[in-house]
């Protein structure tokens, strides 16, 4: 039968979810299109979604076009909660972006499309809402091309637009004046079918046209665009067809190594952990071991193993069928105990490196309203983490406090909403502080040899600045044979968890760690010798070396209209941010730059009064710039010891 992976993505507000439910009602899934605002759709299935009318998780649905099984992925608007859109485009083979026709094209529509043009991914777009008052038709596909992509194609017109007799009319391809524009948009990426064109001896065909169209459009090369409404359903049989005809069907080899990549997390009624997975390639089952593969923060890859007891493969609306999946299947996977989102199944091959999104750069102390609820407090905080890793929960071992990241207001509010229905525990939030990084600055070496100290074990480490964005990068420059496979391993587990807090207590990030010594005494020798001596040996190189603190620096982009430029410049410049980019089109102008991300949130709540509520502000983590003046400290965490006094009295419990 064959399958197709979609998401479904826009900013907040733009229809998604209507449009979902639209699709399946369509589909024959659901009798009655569900609304967001009575809280009964089929993919907004948490308490919370239901009362605000947003969509927090990614969900999923199936549903079935012509014999072609299509697998949906209905993903959250807000900006609070990108992390979320970005494992669900990881799965995808196709993407059904929804632009409103009477807002337009907003901030999150832009980010959403060149992530999506970046990683290559088939992009329809819906433009939703024409039966709206304030609808637009010409303008809308100008601002498409302009801000979105210029190889769009509109493939309907708009009959009544505003009213509620709006009417999305197909347009032909090969016929009249419109068939120059489409050739001369298709021949600008294909010279076979532009030869075809000009050929005084070919006749291209309908058929020719559309061949052309649907291998542009899974080359992510053209952008179709539908109008259309989620809440009449016009156009949506449209957009159907071409989910049928114009986007690539999964593809991928049943008889391969198992890879399967985990985008979601949920718990069964009983408590069990639920993995959702689509598979790339081979044949995941139940009653088999699976090696599972994570990226760790620090650069790296961590291995572990689990026996899978159930794997149901999504089937029809939201209901699953158990059986094994193979390329191109979404399954729930029970089992896997140790599983977390962001995790690879059967094969590292592929493994993510980074995101497509920033990680938060903010993160706030957080408590239970009620002290004797701390303890439990941090262990549903660890499992609310399973879900989101980006939100790092960490905690101070000296002082117990609690810390998590978070990317906004909302998110805040939803992780604080989750903890009361869930487990019944109010929290608070202290006030939110920049998470800064270390950068390494010279080359340091650490050395503690055997029976010198007081472990019978041997450790030599190097350390010195990398290239940007590279993370942490570790080698070994011994002989691999000379030491236990368990006792490397060792090393360097402990390597990457020391260096997340540095001299500073910041995160080092960008740096080279090299093994330059090694010995051990058989059959004295614990791979526990090597883990509690790693630390003392790398904060040694670390010290020698040295270490600066870096802020995290967004890049930004801001619409404003023109006569309040000055006071939004103004503004930002009080904000150390940098504009080094100013355009005027018409009445709006467009500002590029740079600002410090802890000043990010103050531009976003002045902006609506600087720009009588009409400004647009995007930004997305680009960097780490030094700090000046006396560097940001933050309390340490992990007991490692700085120095081989506190060495001798923290782990050895000596004086």
């Amino acid at each position: 039968m064959g399958s197709l992976n979609i998401g479904i993505v826009a900013h907040v507000d733009a229809g998604k979810t209507s449009l979902t439910e639209r699709l399946l009602h369509h589909t024959g899934v659901i009798d009655q299109v569900g609304s967001v605002d009575a809280g009964s759709t089929q993919t907004d299935s948490m308490e919370m979604e239901r009362r605000r009318g947003i969509t927090i998780r990614s969900a999923v649905v199936s549903f079935t076009i012509d014999g072609l099984q299509v697998n949906l992925i209905d993903t959250p608007g807000h900006p609070d909660f990108i992390a979320e859109v970005e494992r669900a485009l990881r799965v995808l083979d196709g993407a059904v972006l929804v632009v409103s026709s009477v807002e337009g094209v907003q901030a999150q529509t832009r980010i959403l499309m060149r992530t999506l043009t970046r990683l290559r991914i088939p992009v329809l777009i819906f433009a939703n809402k024409i039966d709206r008052g304030g609808a637009r038709y010409h303008e809308l596909l100008d601002d498409i091309g302009r801000k979105l992509t210029p190889r769009r194609l509109a493939m309907s017109t708009v009959t009544g637009s505003g009213t509620a007799q709006a009417r999305s009319i197909p347009l032909p391809l090969s016929e009249g004046e419109r068939a120059a524009s489409v050739a001369d948009l298709l021949a600008e990426v294909s010279d076979t079918f532009l030869e075809s064109y000009l050929s005084d001896t070919t006749q291209l065909t309908d058929r020719d046209y559309r061949a052309e169209l649907v291998r542009q459009v899974r080359r992510a090369q053209v952008v179709p665009v539908y109008f259309g409404s989620a809440v009449t359903g016009e156009g949506v049989d449209d957009l159907l067809r071409a989910i049928r005809e114009l986007l690539p069907p999964s593809a991928g080899d049943p008889s391969a190594r198992l890879r399967a990549s985990v985008f979601k997390i949920d718990w069964a009624p009983g408590g069990e952990k639920v993995a959702y997975a689509r598979v790339h390639s081979g044949r995941l089952a139940a009653r088999e071991p699976v090696d599972t593969y994570r990226r760790a923060r620090t650069g790296g890859v961590v291995e572990g193993v689990g026996k899978v007891t159930s794997v149901r493969v999504f089937a029809h609306g939201t209901t699953t069928r158990e059986t094994a999946a193979g390329p191109g299947d979404i399954a729930t996977v029970y089992g896997l105990a140790q599983v977390r989102v962001g995790d690879q199944l059967g094969s590292p091959d592929g493994l993510p490196s980074g995101g497509f999104f920033a990680p938060p750069s903010l993160e706030t102390v957080v408590r239970a309203a009620r002290p004797e609820q701390n303890a439990q407090f941090y262990q549903h905080l660890l499992r609310l983490a399973e879900e989101d890793p980006l939100i790092n929960v960490r905690r101070n071992e000296t002082d117990r406090t609690i810390s998590v990241a978070l990317y906004g207001e909302v998110q805040r509010e939803v992780v604080k909403g989750l903890m009361l229905d869930r487990h019944g525990i109010e929290m608070t939030f202290e006030e939110t502080t920049t998470v800064y990084v270390e950068k390494v600055e010279g080359t340091g070496h650490g050395l503690e040899v055997i029976w010198q100290n007081e472990f019978a074990a041997t450790v030599g480490l190097r350390i010195e600045p990398g290239a940007p964005g590279t993370g942490v990068r570790y080698r070994i420059a011994v002989e691999p044979g000379g030491l236990p496979a368990a006792f490397h391993k060792a090393i360097e587990e402990t390597v990457r968890r020391t260096l997340r807090q540095g001299l500073f207590g910041w995160e080092v990030v960008d740096c080279v760690v090299t093994l330059t010594d090694t010995a051990y005494s058989s059959p004295i020798t614990s791979a526990g010798d090597f883990r509690r001596l790693t630390p003392l040996v790398l904060m040694a190189a670390l010290r020698t070396a040295g270490t600066t603190v870096h802020e995290p620096v967004n890049r930004f982009e801001l619409e404003v209209p023109d006569d309040t430029v000055h006071a939004v410049t103004s503004r930002l410049v009080a904000a150390r941010a940098v504009v080094d980019r100013c355009d005027t089109h018409g009445p709006v102008s467009h500002l590029q730059g740079t600002i410090p991300a802890s000043n990010v949130h103050d531009i976003e709540r002045q902006l609506p009064g600087l720009s009588h509520g009409e400004g647009v502000f995007v930004s997305t983590l680009t960097g780490h710039r030094r700090t000046t003046g006396t560097p940001p400290v933050r309390p340490r965490t992990d007991g490692n010891p700085l120095n081989r006094r506190e060495y001798l009295t923290h782990v050895l419990g000596r004086g």
